[in-house]
């Protein structure tokens, strides 16, 4: 199957937001934090079409969104919840779930709010936090979540503010503020000073600098949970010190690192996904 085409929306917005910037620095902040909290919906894959069509569906309604769910494996059996990243889908973890299904493990995953089959246009990270909670009220307390990307950060951010989960795998996991927003202003051609009047509204609008939005910020909250982060040192999309940071920050967290995965290749790592069982079956491990 061929690579998926950048979508033409961002090619244009690549095109047009610097030129916006040089005319209206105003007008490109708010624009900016439009796209910001608005995610693109790729196609999934055919191999994971497949793998959606053998998972057991519903759907959750949480903040009067319908949130599509899937879930492998034998109901009877503890389960992880899976979460995906910006833009992404629960079936990106398609190589996990017969590896997990065999250890005993049901794998319950679902698309975030605007994303995939879900509803919405745009969503938050408090969002994600809800539907987090709404799994746990309905499904109890998982043996662990195995989190890629944003569903890293939204994870922590759940689990500093109640979620009941005292295992968490974060995968290729953005941490810090800044490094979050420039990654954003990067990727459409925009430049700094947009991402600092980005902070300024986001204070603004919901009281409370952006930073406390953050994983790097979470954790300094959280004192029981047992954290292992896995990155790629080659990863171009989230830089490997973000991980790095994270180890700085908390003192349980372990890190395993990968060469020449990237962001979403490591997704399909045979290693990986083998680490994250025995994380989740028997705890911390030693990676030293």
């Amino acid at each position: 199957m061929k690579k998926h085409k950048i979508p033409f929306a961002i090619r244009f917005v690549r095109w047009f937001f610097p030129k916006l910037e040089l005319i209206s620095p105003y007008s490109a902040t708010f624009y900016f934090e439009k796209i910001f909290f608005t995610p693109f919906r790729y196609a999934a894959t055919d191999k994971e079409l497949e793998v959606e069509q053998v998972a057991v569906k519903s759907t959750l309604l949480v903040d009067d969104l319908k949130i599509q769910a899937y879930e492998w494996g034998e109901i009877s059996r503890p389960y992880i919840i899976v979460v995906h990243g910006w833009a992404g889908r629960a079936t990106q973890f398609r190589k996990f779930i017969p590896v997990f299904n065999q250890a005993g493990f049901r794998v319950f995953g679902f698309d975030g709010p605007a994303h995939g089959k879900s509803e919405g246009k745009r969503t938050t990270i408090v969002e994600f936090e809800h539907v987090l909670k709404k799994i746990v009220e309905v499904k109890g307390i998982p043996a662990g979540i195995i989190a890629h990307s944003f569903g890293g950060g939204a994870s922590i951010f759940a689990i500093r503010h109640g979620l009941p989960v005292t295992k968490l795998i974060s995968i290729a996991s953005p941490t810090m503020s800044d490094e979050i927003i420039r990654s954003y202003l990067n990727a459409i051609g925009g430049s700094w000073p947009t991402g600092v009047r980005f902070k300024e509204l986001i204070q603004k609008r919901y009281g409370k600098p952006f930073e406390e939005f953050t994983a790097s910020f979470a954790i300094k909250h959280i004192s029981t949970l047992d954290l292992l982060l896995i990155h790629d040192t080659e990863d171009r999309d989230v830089s490997i010190r973000q991980a790095q940071e994270m180890v700085k920050l908390y003192s349980k967290a372990k890190l395993i690192t990968t060469q020449g995965l990237g962001h979403n290749r490591i997704l399909k790592d045979d290693s990986v996904i083998t680490s994250c069982l025995d994380f989740i079956k028997n705890g911390p491990i030693d990676v030293t």
